[in-house]
C-alpha cells in the first residue's frame, strides 16, 4: 500500500500563489508516477497535472498550463504543485494520487492510491 498526505492548502486572493505538497509513504516503489487532481463543489473530479518518476515527463490540463508547475523530490518521496496566478475558478479540494506507470493517467478511475485532499480557496 501507498499512503499519501497532502498539505499546503488554504485561502488566497486571486492572483496569488500557493504550493501544495504530497508526501508518500509505504510501498513508494508503486508511486513511480504521481499526479494532482481537483474537485470543485458540484463538479466532478478533474485531472490537473502528472509527473513521471524522473520528472522528465510532465503533463497539465489546459486550464492550469502556464500557471501551475508540478515537481518532485524523490529523496523526500514528495511531489509539489506550485500554483501561481490563481483564479477563483481554481477553488477546489486538491488531491494527489499515485500509480505505477504513465500510460492511462487521464483515466481518473485507474489511479489506485489517493490522498485525503486539501482545500484551496481563491477569493476574488
Amino acid at each position: 500500500q501507498v499512503q499519501l498526505v497532502e498539505s499546503g492548502g488554504g485561502l488566497v486572493q486571486a492572483g496569488g500563489s500557493l504550493r501544495l505538497s504530497c508526501a508518500a509513504s509505504g510501498r513508494t516503489s508503486r508511486a513511480a508516477v504521481m499526479g494532482w487532481f481537483r474537485q470543485a463543489p458540484g463538479k466532478e473530479r478533474e485531472f490537473v497535472a502528472v509527473i513521471s518518476w524522473t520528472g522528465g515527463s510532465t503533463f497539465y490540463s489546459d486550464s492550469v498550463k502556464g500557471r501551475f508547475t508540478i515537481s518532485r523530490d524523490n529523496t523526500k518521496n514528495t511531489v509539489y504543485l506550485q500554483m501561481n496566478s490563481l483564479k477563483s475558478e481554481d477553488t477546489a479540494v486538491y488531491s494527489c494520487a499515485a500509480r505505477g506507470a504513465l500510460e492511462g493517467y487521464r483515466s481518473i478511475g485507474s489511479w489506485p492510491y489517493w490522498g485525503q485532499g486539501t482545500q484551496v480557496t481563491v477569493s476574488s
